[in-house]
C-alpha cells in the first residue's frame, strides 16, 4: 500500500476524534487520537511514546533513527487538536470525515489533521519500503496548539527535551499550498510568525442597583476600552520577513508592488495579497466580554479577553500603545505571550522545500512569507528549532483555502493530499 492509497482514510479517521480545544484547560482529550496515531506507527514497526500533561491530554512523540548517527536529525510537529464547530452552521457533520465532492470534510482537515495524514501516510510507506533519512526522523503529534499549548508542545520541550536531541529545524503547518495567481502558482512556504500577546482586560468600578447614576461603571468602562482598540488603525512596519514575501511575489508575478499603498495592493492582488495583509501591521482583536450578573444589578468588575499579535520587533511599540488606548482605569495580564519566531529563508532547508514542490509541480513559484498567526513553532524555538511551515498542497483555483482556518465546511481535496505525501518525501529524501 502506498501513501497515495491511504492518506485519504487517514484524514478522514483522525478528523472522528472530537478533539475540540476550547481554551483555558476546557478541551476534549487527544488521548484516543494518539492511541490511533501509535496504532499506526506501530503497524509498521515504529515504537512510539504517549505523554500526558493532564489526564487525557496527550501527545505522541517517536524518532525514526537515520543512516549516519552524525547527521543532524530533523522535527516534523503537528497538532491533534481542534477548534470547536458549530453542526449547525456546516454542510455536514463537522466530525464525520465525509468524502464528498472530491473532499474530506470535518474541522481539522485543513487545520491540520490533512496535514497529520500526509505526515503518517508518508512515513508509513517508507517504513515499509526500508527508507531512512540520512539523520534522525522525529515526529511530534501535539496537543493543545489551539490554545497556549501549554499541554503541547511547551509541555514535551521542557519536559522531554532529550527527546528532539540534535534537532535544529523542522516542518510544521500552515505553508506549501498553492494560491492561484492569474496561472501564475504560488506556494508560500512560512519563514516566520507575529508574536502572541493574548491578554485579559479588568474594569472596576462601583456596584449598585441599576436604576441609579454610575458614573464609575466597569461595563461602560470596558466597552470604552475594547471600542478603543478594536477602532485603532496600527501603523504599517515592514520586517524582513514580509518584504521577502513582496519582492517574491513581485518577481513571481512580474508586477511592481506600492509600498507606500499596501492596504489598495492587497486588494488589487486579491488571493495573493491575503498572504500580507495580516502580517504588515500589529493587531489587538477583543474576542470576549464578560460582565454582571442581573439586568438590575450594576457590577464592580467588567473584563475582556484580546488576541493580541505584534511583529518582531515591535513588542515594547505594541503594549506602549495598548496602554495609551485602554487608558487609566483599565488593567490587563497576559494570558499568553510568546515571541515572534523565525527560520532562514536563504538556507538550504528553505531550498529543498522549494525543490520538493517544483519536482511535483513545475509551475510552482515558491516564496517565503509569514504567518500572521501563531503555531507550535514558538515552543520549539525556544529549544533551539526553527520550523518552517509546510503543508504542501495543490489547491484548485476557486478553492477558499485561507478562508477554512477556523471557518466552517473545512475540506481538503484529494488530490491535494495525494500530492502532498509526493512532495513530503522528495523532501525527507534530503534529510
Amino acid at each position: 500500500m502506498t501513501a497515495a492509497d491511504e492518506v485519504a482514510g487517514i484524514c478522514a479517521d483522525l478528523i472522528r476524534f472530537d478533539t475540540t480545544n476550547r481554551g483555558e484547560g476546557v478541551a476534549k482529550p487527544e488521548r484516543p487520537a494518539a492511541e490511533y496515531v501509535a496504532r499506526l506507527l506501530d503497524e509498521v514497526g515504529l515504537p512510539s511514546t504517549i505523554v500526558e500533561s493532564a489526564p487525557g491530554r496527550a501527545s505522541v512523540l517517536a524518532r525514526i533513527p537515520g543512516t549516519d548517527p552524525a547527521h543532524p536529525a530533523f522535527l516534523i510537529h503537528g497538532h491533534l487538536d481542534v477548534v470547536p464547530a458549530d453542526p449547525a452552521e456546516w454542510t455536514v457533520p463537522p466530525f464525520s470525515g465525509e468524502v464528498r465532492d472530491g473532499c474530506v470534510w470535518g474541522r481539522g482537515a485543513v487545520d491540520m489533521k490533512g496535514t497529520l495524514a500526509m505526515t503518517l501516510a508518508t512515513v508509513r510507506q517508507r517504513l515499509r519500503e526500508g527508507r531512512r533519512t540520512r539523520g534522525d526522523l522525529v515526529l511530534a503529534f501535539l496537543a493543545d496548539e489551539e490554545c497556549t499549548c501549554e499541554y503541547g508542545s511547551r509541555y514535551v520541550a521542557r519536559e522531554h527535551r532529550a527527546f528532539f536531541d540534535g534537532c535544529t529545524e523542522a516542518i510544521s503547518e500552515s505553508g506549501g499550498f498553492s494560491v492561484d495567481a492569474g496561472g501564475v502558482r504560488i506556494y508560500p512556504i512560512a519563514t516566520g510568525e507575529r508574536g502572541t500577546m493574548w491578554m485579559r482586560l479588568t474594569a472596576r468600578g462601583t456596584a449598585g442597583h441599576g436604576s441609579k447614576p454610575a458614573p464609575d461603571n466597569a461595563v461602560a468602562e470596558i466597552a470604552h476600552a475594547v471600542s478603543r482598540l478594536a477602532s485603532h488603525q496600527w501603523p504599517i512596519r515592514l520586517t524582513s520577513g514580509v518584504r521577502a514575501l513582496l519582492n517574491g511575489l513581485a518577481d513571481a508575478l512580474d508586477i511592481t508592488i506600492d509600498l507606500d499603498r499596501l492596504d489598495a495592493e492587497a486588494a488589487r492582488l486579491g488571493g495573493v495579497g491575503r498572504l500580507f495583509t495580516g502580517t504588515i501591521r500589529n493587531s489587538a482583536n477583543p474576542t470576549r466580554l464578560d460582565a454582571g450578573y442581573k439586568i438590575n444589578v450594576v457590577p464592580g468588575t467588567a473584563t475582556a479577553q484580546v488576541d493580541g499579535r505584534y511583529l518582531p520587533g515591535t513588542g515594547e511599540e505594541f503594549l506602549t500603545t495598548v496602554d495609551r488606548l485602554l487608558g487609566p482605569k483599565v488593567t490587563r495580564e497576559f494570558v499568553n505571550f510568546e515571541e515572534a519566531p523565525a527560520a532562514d529563508p536563504a538556507g538550504p532547508t528553505f531550498a529543498a522545500l522549494a525543490d520538493a514542490l517544483r519536482a511535483e509541480d513545475p509551475l510552482a513559484r515558491p516564496i517565503p512569507y509569514v504567518m500572521a498567526g501563531g503555531t507550535d513553532a514558538k515552543a520549539f524555538n525556544d529549544i533551539g528549532i526553527s520550523s518552517f511551515g509546510f503543508a504542501p498542497l495543490l489547491l484548485p483555483p476557486g478553492l477558499d483555502y485561507l478562508g477554512m482556518f477556523h471557518g466552517v465546511d473545512e475540506r481538503v481535496p484529494l488530490d491535494a493530499l495525494t500530492f502532498g505525501t509526493r512532495v513530503l518525501d522528495h523532501f525527507l529524501n534530503t534529510r
